[in-house]
């Protein structure tokens, strides 16, 4: 099940569940749609991977299965 972060590793931004600006790749490394698009180029500063629109889980289901609360922040920000 996916964590949800719930923030953006290069910049901080908030991006809550329900974001339709969290991009994520194939190992949940997870940045705003400005971040992946201005900074990333589309890739995973990470791992390389392809950046993705990361999917909602429906309001109902964050009761039970809750989005991640820890915060993942690169120290240096995000490189080209």
């Amino acid at each position: 099940m996916l964590e949800l972060r719930p923030n953006c590793e290069c910049c901080d931004n908030d991006l809550p569940p329900d974001s339709a600006d969290a991009l994520i790749c194939s190992f949940e490394c997870t940045f705003c749609r400005s971040c992946a698009d201005q900074r990333l180029h589309g890739r995973c500063p990470n791992c390389g991977g392809e950046l993705v629109r990361r999917p909602i889980r429906p309001a109902k289901r964050l009761a039970s299965h809750p989005a991640s609360s820890q915060r993942v922040v690169k120290p240096a920000g995000c490189a080209h």
